[in-house]
């Protein structure tokens, strides 16, 4: 049954917890719409835990730009057709799997650019911690997704302070407001649609409380 709650970032730490102790490895999926603090609830869950968690983003699977604009999807990055989807879910598999050590790729947002085998995962970790927005998708091959996944938080923020965190992140990497709020609400509104539809298919939605962040 799915539960909902207002949380504070270490309550869910200690639910993390309990996942790590399980005997066998344990993969914890953090889901939201763009701008819903996933990298930075996962960072957060990942650093507490130190070596019994390893956190491996989704976004490590993004295509390239040069094949994005091949495939007349630049305009589009970060819709689901636009990730190496294959690739992130035979990476699963092996992380499940638990015998060596592991190293996913990674990327980088300075740089717009997916960095290969540059997260170390070790075999010993109890815990890895995934975040991402299409971990509940179940089109474009990402329903192969959750069935790899034993819990999903989906990250619950309302759309005016996403929208508002989405076009100040842009606006720091330099665009123009208005360039920025044309993408957010041309790109991003529509990817974060998408997400919403999956939220029933997590076991847990929270409200990040201020309280103890």
């Amino acid at each position: 049954m799915q539960e909902e709650a207002e949380v504070t970032v270490a309550e869910l730490v200690r639910r993390a917890e309990a996942l790590a102790a399980s005997s066998t490895r344990a993969i914890l999926g953090i889901v939201g719409p763009p701008g819903a603090g996933k990298t930075t609830l996962g960072s957060a869950v990942a650093e507490a835990l130190g070596e019994r968690a390893a956190l491996v983003p989704m976004d490590g699977f993004h295509l390239d730009n040069p094949v994005l604009e091949a495939l007349g999807r630049r305009n589009h990055k970060g819709a689901p057709d636009t990730f190496d989807v294959a690739g992130y879910v035979a990476l699963l598999r092996r992380l499940r799997a638990q015998d060596e050590v592991l190293y996913a790729p990674r990327f980088d947002r300075s740089l717009e650019l997916a960095i290969g085998s540059a997260l170390p995962v070790a075999p010993d970790a109890p815990l890895v911690v995934t975040e991402g927005i299409y971990l509940l998708h179940d089109g474009d091959g990402w329903d192969a997704v959750r069935p790899l996944l034993d819990e999903v938080w989906f990250i619950d923020v309302a759309p005016d302070e996403l929208h508002r965190r989405l076009v100040a992140r842009r606006m720091a990497d330099g665009e123009s407001a208005q360039q920025a709020t044309a993408w957010v609400e041309g790109v991003d509104a529509v990817n974060g649609a998408l997400v919403e539809r999956g939220r029933s298919r997590a076991d847990l939605v929270v409200r990040i409380s201020p309280a103890g962040h």
